[in-house]
């Protein structure tokens, strides 16, 4: 697959941006019918129900992008061993490692201490791939 910099971020509109809307409508709502019908178990229920799906998804992303981040370090480092003699400089930040796994070998090492020297950002560095 071809990599370049307007791949490298997407939004996905029904993960992102729908379901937010979804989890915080069912907020509202259950806290409009708190007030309109008084604290009932059914509103109250509502109510956790609501915010306990918005925890859910929450924690759900966090997660994953957790594990992925790990197993991207991961990775470099072992990248980084093999091309370098050296593993992954801890001067380098987690969103410098990760924006790093694009770039191509023949040029890994000489954009990492280019990223490390000139303190380059993510975006910074993908531009640079």
């Amino acid at each position: 697959m071809e990599q370049h910099f307007k791949k490298h971020s997407r939004y996905i509109p029904g993960f992102h941006f729908f379901r937010f809307g979804l989890i915080l409508a069912a907020i509202v709502i259950a806290i409009v019918l708190i007030e309109s019908l008084g604290a009932t178990v059914i509103t109250i229920f509502a109510l956790l129900v609501a915010v306990s799906l918005g925890l859910l998804f929450g924690y759900t992303r966090q997660f994953a992008t957790g594990n992925q981040d790990r197993v991207i370090r991961a990775e470099e480092n072992f990248r980084s061993y093999l091309l370098t003699g050296k593993p992954v400089d801890s001067r380098l930040t987690r969103s410098q490692i990760i924006v790093l796994r694009f770039a191509d070998d023949s040029e890994y090492a000489g954009l990492s201490e280019r990223a490390i020297s000139q303190n380059l950002g993510a975006k910074d560095i993908k531009q640079a791939i």
